[in-house]
């Protein structure tokens, strides 16, 4: 997904147009998601560029998109880019040692 979102269209509520553009954002990761992965890995990774325009687009980690398109809608920005990529890869074993995060070492 490479996509220009406007978010002041004249007939349409901000608030509902925020919604609509987070939805697409979330349906698209969705789809992604369910498609079926190659030989050899194990996930679906995501590449993803966020910035006002394409030119000024930064890689940013897919958990922080949300924040980021509040951010532009806190500062009064009427438009935002978003690239989202998928790619399949791999999950790499912990090193040894590593603390497990599923353990609860709090007694």
């Amino acid at each position: 997904m490479r996509k220009t979102f406007q978010l002041q269209v004249e007939g349409k509520h901000p608030d509902r147009l925020l919604e609509a553009v987070k939805h697409e954002i979330r349906k698209y990761i969705k789809r992604e998601r369910r498609r079926e992965l190659p030989e050899g890995s194990d996930f679906w990774d995501f590449d993803c560029k966020f910035g006002a325009a394409q030119e000024s687009a930064e890689t940013i980690h897919l958990s922080a998109i949300t924040g980021l398109i509040d951010g532009v809608v806190k500062e009064g920005g009427k438009q935002f880019y978003i690239e989202i990529l998928a790619k399949p890869a791999k999950r790499q074993p912990r090193p040894a040692g590593a603390p497990d995060r599923t353990s609860n070492d709090e007694e």
